[in-house]
């Protein structure tokens, strides 16, 4: 029974996706609303991240940002539809792709494509897909009806390749020694596990060493993508690349790692409602400190 709810609330979803945006937008804002009211736990979760990163804000600022949230997060996984099963006219009309000078510039280099958690993500990484194959890791998703519509949508051009977290990094290394780009979104919290405590808006958070080890390891380029949300659509941007120096000290790493975190605290100023705040970042803690999440 969950099996045919989940698949028949997906259609709707979709449904509604490809209808007139001005049928989409009001639905997606009104869901917006419903979801904030009715998702007390996850809203609790937003407004503590915000509260350890923006301490200097009043408790409304908070609270209006944390509505502005729900709003673009419900928007994100309504057109998330239109990117996963739309023609490429579509995609390409509703995500523009700038700073794409800063991805030649490296051809010919391993690339690790830093795409931080932002609601467009999928939309960004399915516009950089049509212009390039790459690599890309996942994590399975409790719900298997769920599972397969994100990995059939998140694969579809250019043959991309998505490999599950439970495959390991080294499948992910194998194909980017082959020449293919990789995809990697390393702002969350997967445990202390391979990961250091780093300083994310001041705050120590668990975040994995991957980045700086595979450039280190690959010699290869780290280029952010970030994706954010507009009026009518999202603008995927490219900045900068960097490669991090081959030094395997853990000084070296965690300094690695800031710049990381560094440059994902300016892009979340910018558009602060837009990075996902409902995913326990601070869940892991250092030895000795509690809980920030209750």
């Amino acid at each position: 029974m969950m099996r045919l709810l989940t698949e028949m609330g997906l259609w709707c979803v979709r449904l509604l996706a490809f209808s007139p945006e001005v049928i989409r937008r009001p639905v997606a804002s009104l869901l917006g609303r419903a979801a904030h009211r009715f998702a007390p736990r996850r809203r609790s979760v937003a407004l503590t991240n915000l509260r350890l990163c923006f301490p200097q804000w009043t408790d409304q600022q908070r609270a209006a940002v944390v509505r502005q949230h729900f709003a673009c997060y419900v928007r994100a996984f309504i057109e998330r539809f239109i990117v996963w099963f739309g023609n490429e006219d579509a995609v390409r009309s509703l995500v523009k792709l700038e700073g794409i000078e800063h991805f030649q510039a490296v051809q010919g280099r391993p690339v690790i494509v830093l795409a931080p958690h932002f609601l467009g993500l999928d939309a960004g990484g399915l516009r950089f897909q049509l212009e390039q194959r790459f690599v890309s890791m996942y994590s399975n998703q409790s719900n298997p009806v769920l599972n397969a519509w994100t990995l059939q949508g998140r694969c579809r051009f250019n043959d991309s390749i998505m490999i599950s977290r439970q495959q390991g990094i080294a499948s992910l290394v194998r194909w980017v020694r082959r020449g293919l780009p990789a995809y990697f979104l390393p702002d969350m919290d997967f445990g202390p596990r391979e990961a250091l405590f780093i300083p994310f808006f001041g705050v120590p958070a668990a975040t994995v060493t991957s980045v700086v080890r595979l450039s280190r390891s690959l010699h290869a380029v780290v280029l952010p993508l970030v994706t954010t949300m507009t009026e009518h659509g999202y603008v995927a941007r490219f900045y900068p690349g960097w490669q991090h120096p081959d030094d395997d000290r853990q000084e070296t790493i965690a300094q690695g790692i800031a710049r990381m975190n560094q440059f994902i605290e300016a892009r979340v100023r910018e558009t602060p409602e837009q990075y996902l705040w409902t995913h326990r970042r601070f869940k892991s803690r250092p030895e000795g400190q509690s809980s920030v999440y209750g």
